[in-house]
């Protein structure tokens, strides 16, 4: 039973800054929720975005210590309280999954976390110079990705054209697949324009073309598109089931991106899921720039999903202070290497 909660706040240090469209990243906020029975302890990361979660917002941490103060009313009810908060929710939800877990960090037992089967993953490159890109290019196919995923929309669009045609002159699209973010970098007048010349590079898909709370302009899009497109941004903030359904419905777009701590969580994320499959939208699942910790549960639940498409869940290694654990990234997998130790001394817990 538990007895307490607690949370510890936790800035991540990036090892290099990483350039989005949005600006440039070079440390990333997290609260860790530590609940407390007699014997055990559970942990759960709450992984706020700042400038893009829908829970960006100046009573954060008032909230967290809500949620503390009355864990004892259940997670059902806490979830309930929360639907403002998706960060919240899934640091409960991890929380409470982590201390009902004979191993606090084995929150899903599978042949995942029994290391004998692996997750695909795309390799992520960030903005910024063409060398720095390029660079990054070369060291992601040297590890063994088949899966890249380029961030576009800071640079020079025609530079940005020109790396992807790098890639294709020596890979072909049944070699390497390849996907693009924009984060929302580009102008409605613009997009389709921009999407026809992108699909020059057999692309698999686009993320985000615009800004989010467009649904007209994207809708239009998703229709026009030679290149399929993928929602992310344009999911934060839509808490109800029904929302969910008429923003599928009248985007029609080809994928959804799911991070479950901008969607409410593991609920938040099957929820959206439900919709799309019912609609025959594919979907796969990304992390938010977590810790080891966070991402370990997303990549726990999400190996329970059984999805074969590559999924967006190689970002532990980009902190200078993450936290040691079994989660390798090898030849273009997640593992769960369950020889490896985890090392959270850096959390301090209280006790």
């Amino acid at each position: 039973m538990i007895r307490r909660a607690y949370f510890i706040p936790y800035i991540l240090q990036f090892k290099q800054a990483s350039g989005t469209s949005r600006g440039v990243l070079r440390t990333k906020d997290t609260w860790f929720i530590i609940v407390e029975g007699d014997h055990k302890i559970g942990i759960g990361e709450c992984g706020m975005f700042r400038g893009l979660s829908f829970d960006d917002v100046t009573n954060y941490e008032s909230k967290l210590q809500w949620a503390c103060e009355h864990i004892d009313i259940g997670l059902e009810a806490l979830l309930s309280q929360l639907n403002a908060f998706p960060s919240i929710q899934f640091g409960l939800e991890m929380a409470f999954k982590s201390f009902e877990s004979s191993d606090r960090f084995e929150l899903y037992p599978s042949d995942f976390t029994k290391n004998n089967k692996s997750i695909p993953i795309n390799g992520l490159i960030w903005m910024g110079s063409k060398k720095f890109m390029n660079d990054q290019i070369k060291t992601k196919l040297s590890e063994g990705f088949d899966c890249i995923k380029m961030k576009i929309g800071a640079i020079d669009f025609e530079t940005e054209l020109g790396l992807l045609k790098l890639i294709r002159n020596e890979f072909s699209s049944e070699t390497i697949e390849l996907r693009v973010d924009a984060n929302g970098a580009f102008k409605p007048m613009e997009a389709l324009e921009k999407l026809k010349r992108l699909s020059d590079y057999d692309l698999h898909s686009i993320e985000q073309p615009i800004r989010q709370g467009q649904w007209q302009e994207m809708a239009e899009l998703c229709e026009q598109t030679p290149l399929p497109i993928a929602l992310d941004e344009e999911l934060i903030g839509i808490v109800d089931d029904q929302t969910k359904s008429t923003l599928l419905n009248e985007i029609q777009p080809q994928y959804i991106i799911l991070k479950p701590t901008l969607v409410g969580g593991f609920r938040g994320s099957e929820s959206w899921i439900e919709r799309a499959e019912q609609q025959h939208i594919g979907w796969w699942i990304t992390s938010a720039l977590e810790s080891n910790i966070g991402l370990n549960a997303i990549a726990q639940w999400t190996y329970t999903l059984q999805s074969n498409r590559p999924q967006g869940l190689g970002t532990g290694g980009l902190f200078t202070n993450n936290f040691d654990s079994p989660l390798v990234v090898k030849n273009g997998t997640l593992r769960y290497e369950n020889n490896l130790n985890w090392d959270i001394n850096n959390l301090k817990l209280k006790q």
